[in-house]
């Protein structure tokens, strides 16, 4: 079994009358990039914070390690924190910046000077030993303050949202960065974010928080193609929401009629959501040639580049679809919509 850096044991902790974090588990392997992922007062900065030491937990046990520090300050805990604003000292150099969690710890001069050379060949700064941050650019003063993280080879890395602040273009750049050191050197990483992009592409599990609670913890592509619920199912990626009933073992749409449903699994009479992704609806002529259809409204097309976003709409229900080609309806004209039954995710 891989060894544990991390282990949250059914932590609590309380504001007042709000309940920020609500008996959490969870655990870290060494090596493991999890991310904590949800709506903003969804408990994930409450519980970074819990693991770092800046607040203290009210019930249950932390451990890094395989020891028990929920008792020990931030500054005796084997943890480095990233935030989003970098939090780097304005008149210190980009060198001085790395060595100073190195010199905290009282490491030796000599070792100090190696270990702030390898921070900064890993993050590529390379030649900028001697700038000071307002001589940086964004992404520049993120990798010095990822750099100084690494160099003191915490037993886990805390990333408070380090990317939210950052234009997309950056953002992008930075995630790969991030996602490539770790892939190279293999450290543990508690990563907070609300943006299911940087979640899917960065993490070997994702917890999706709500409430203070964590919902469901799983590889990336479980928790977006196997939702444990319809909560992550529509926060976790695009969706769109059709309302239909069960009636006598039909699909009947409210506003449209009966709906060509074809279930793998008879559902009880009933009131139903059916979920589906933009990109699994079929359009056109090629909804024709799909198990389950239905008539929609054309309202807009728009263009984002690869692909033509439809808008339709089913009585009261939008309908999203992305397909290459840009439908020749226009706008008020009926559509087929057509999708596989392996696509759509039913809720009741």
């Amino acid at each position: 079994m891989p060894q544990t850096a991390l282990d949250l044991d059914h932590i609590c902790r309380n504001y007042g009358p709000v309940v920020a974090v609500d008996d959490v588990s969870l655990t870290v392997a060494k090596g493991e990039f999890v991310t904590l992922l949800g709506p903003s007062g969804a408990g994930k900065t409450s519980t970074l914070r819990l693991i770092g030491g800046f607040e203290s937990i009210d019930s249950g046990a932390i451990g890094l390690n395989g020891g028990r520090v929920d008792h020990l300050p931030p500054y005796l805990r084997d943890t480095a924190t990233i935030f989003q604003s970098g939090a780097l000292f304005p008149h210190k150099t980009v060198a001085e910046n790395v060595a100073f969690g190195l010199r905290m710890r009282r490491i030796a001069k000599a070792d100090i000077a190696v270990r702030v050379a390898e921070a900064l060949a890993v993050v590529r700064l390379q030649g900028l030993e001697d700038r000071y941050p307002d001589q940086l650019s964004g992404g520049q003063k993120q990798r010095v303050a990822l750099a100084r993280s690494m160099a003191v080879r915490p037993a886990i890395l805390l990333f408070d949202e380090p990317l939210s602040a950052l234009d997309l273009s950056l953002r992008l750049q930075l995630r790969s960065e991030i996602k490539r050191l770790h892939d190279e050197i293999g450290f543990s990483a508690i990563y907070v974010t609300h943006d299911q992009g940087e979640a899917m592409a960065m993490s070997d599990r994702v917890a999706v928080m709500r409430s203070g609670k964590i919902e469901q913890t799983d590889c990336p592509e479980t928790v977006f193609n196997a939702a444990a619920n319809e909560f992550i199912h529509t926060f976790v990626g695009e969706t769109c929401c059709l309302t239909f009933r069960i009636e006598g073992g039909r699909g009947v749409d409210p506003a449209t009629g009966t709906l060509d449903l074809h279930l793998a699994q008879p559902l009880p009479d009933g009131a139903y959501r059916l979920y589906l992704r933009p990109s699994q609806p079929s359009l056109g002529q090629a909804a024709q040639a799909m198990p389950n259809r239905v008539i929609a409204r054309l309202g807009f097309v728009a263009f984002l580049g690869e692909k033509y976003r439809h808008h339709l709409m089913a009585g009261p229900c939008e309908i999203v679809g992305d397909q290459p080609g840009a439908l020749t309806a226009e706008s008020g004209a009926d559509a087929l919509i057509g999708w596989d039954s392996s696509a759509m995710r039913i809720f009741q």
